[in-house]
């Protein structure tokens, strides 16, 4: 299979999880974790249900397949995330050492890669702009809805 025939197939798994946030009243944001062709995290916003300002889906992902591993780096592994992470995040990657960054959306106001600099490991391959329109709308529909 292509590269990006799997980014597609991977970022729309991560945006699965996104829409379990949305139905959870979270902000829709979603993230896997995969080696290979196997996903083995998954998270999605919870930090209304956690009552816990790190619990982005992003660091849920990462726990989960650090457990799985039974390690703390992911060298060999990819993080797909429907909203580019926020500099927490992308913190918590650089420490992983993950191999790849697939993003969908862009976060103009909170993103990491508004800073100019790239905040990811020096080895962290970034792809950005994966299913970037089914990710954005998501987002929209759920900041419409809160508005209503």
């Amino acid at each position: 299979m292509t590269s990006d025939f799997l980014d597609n197939y991977f970022m729309a798994e991560a945006l699965r999880q996104a829409q379990r946030a949305y139905d959870d009243g979270e902000i829709p944001v979603g993230a896997i974790v995969v080696i290979g062709e196997r996903i083995i995290g998954k998270g999605y916003n919870q930090t209304e249900r956690l009552k816990d300002v790190t619990a982005h889906a992003e660091m849920l992902a990462i726990t989960a397949a650090s457990e799985y591993l039974g390690g703390k780096y992911l060298q060999d592994c990819t993080l797909y995330v429907t909203l580019e992470p926020c500099v927490m995040c992308a913190g918590a990657l650089y420490w992983t050492q993950m191999k790849r960054v697939v993003c969908g959306a862009s976060d103009e106001k909170r993103g990491f890669i508004k800073l100019g600099k790239n905040v990811l490991h020096p080895k962290t391959q970034l792809k950005t702009g994966i299913l970037a329109e089914e990710s954005q709308e998501l987002l929209l529909n759920f900041f419409k809805r809160l508005r209503t």
